[in-house]
């Protein structure tokens, strides 16, 4: 041995050189990371289908909404439009057809309907709400409104503005600062907790669907030998074709050649999917403005009381929606009808009656007032 090995063997030897090896278990387990999360898309069938047609929480919101808005009547003048509203066209109320419009802006953020006139320049004899998922808005290229393309099938209809420039279409919109021309839908904002509500419940229903517990594992504990290609091929097919599903649970599982079934059994954590599936339906019911205590989802403690959350619901939901819309309406058919006035009357809403009641108290208790300026306050003059 020359010198050299003689040296690098010596240093080796110092007690510095040295660190501590501890046991390596032969059995390595390696963790991976949870993939990405799938969010669907926000197109509008999309939303009808995972939404509106495959959501309670999102089913049950809209109609609420909806018919609470489309049951506060409306005051308008001349007699002309108040005849109008109360019947738009001969196959449906006034109350329904508003209800129509508070469904499809709640659902798509956007809501339309026409205006059916005789001739050019005459008051519109009916309004006729229109399918917001076939109506499309065609802009010139400086970005005016050119017409509407109205398909049905493979059949497209245009609406033009009439000879004055009046266009009969009327247009409800929930404001996107990123779209000005579309609404935002509140299904938009809540698409991550639907996404996830539907997800639970699926997850939910799948573990129904396997007699309401876990998988396990087959393991083959032949001394380190493994299946081959055509045995593992067999008993994957076996195992999905007579011990998966409903109707094959509770089916015993017969072994054979060295196979053992280890079951597996649920976390807590992993059993934490109805308080995952409340907070989404919480989360969901915000964003529509409605207070989850009206749809009896347990958690929520925002109001103190049913009586509280409902006047809530009627007062920042309802009410600012109706008063919306009239507005809307008012503006739209003001070319047609001249002094086009409407105005929602909540006097006869029973959510409003506390309200209306505190009001008189107060106003009945002010001696300074003479009787006539006391019903002028309360409008009954």
């Amino acid at each position: 041995m020359n010198s050299d090995a003689l040296q690098i063997e010596a240093e080796m030897k110092l007690p510095w050189n040295h660190r501590d090896r501890k046991s390596v278990p032969d059995t390595l387990f390696a963790l991976r990371n949870l993939p990405g999360a799938h969010w669907s898309r926000n197109s509008v069938q999309s939303l009808i289908s995972d939404g509106y047609r495959g959501n309670a929480i999102v089913y049950r919101c809209v109609r609420m909404i909806a018919e609470a808005a489309a049951s506060i009547p409306f005051e308008s003048k001349p007699e002309g439009l108040s005849a109008l509203l109360q019947r738009p066209s001969p196959e449906e109320s006034g109350q329904a057809f508003f209800e129509r419009l508070y469904t499809d802006l709640q659902i798509s953020g956007a809501a339309f309907a026409e205006a059916i006139s005789l001739q050019s320049g005459e008051v519109p004899k009916a309004l006729y709400a229109l399918r917001f998922d076939r109506l499309r808005p065609v802009y010139t290229q400086q970005g005016h409104l050119l017409h509407y393309s109205y398909k049905v099938g493979r059949r497209e209809r245009r609406i033009l503005p009439e000879r004055d420039g009046w266009m009969p279409v009327l247009t409800l919109k929930l404001y996107d600062p990123g779209q000005s021309d579309q609404g935002l839908s509140p299904l938009v904002a809540a698409r991550k907790a639907l996404d996830l509500h539907n997800g639970s419940a699926a997850w939910a229903k799948a573990l129904i669907d396997n007699a309401a517990r876990p998988s396990g594992a087959l393991v083959y504990d032949r001394q380190g030998g493994h299946l081959s290609h055509a045995q593992f091929d067999r008993l994957k097919q076996e195992l999905n074709a007579q011990h998966s599903g409903a109707e094959n649970a509770g089916r015993p599982l017969l072994l054979e050649g060295g196979l053992d079934w280890k079951p597996m059994s649920l976390t807590p954590a992993e059993m934490d999917f109805q308080d995952t599936r409340h907070a989404a339906a919480r989360e969901i019911a915000l964003t529509f403005g409605v207070p989850p205590m009206l749809l009896g989802i347990p958690g929520d403690n925002t109001y103190a009381t049913y009586k509280e959350a409902h006047l809530a619901f009627w007062r920042l939901t309802v009410l600012p929606l109706v008063q919306k819309c009239a507005s809307t309406v008012s503006i739209w058919l003001s070319e047609r009808f001249e002094g086009a006035h409407i105005v929602p009357q909540i006097e006869g809403v029973p959510a409003f009656a506390s309200e209306r009641d505190a009001l008189w108290a107060r106003i009945s208790a002010a001696a300074f007032l003479s009787d006539a300026e006391k019903r002028s306050m309360l409008g009954l003059m």
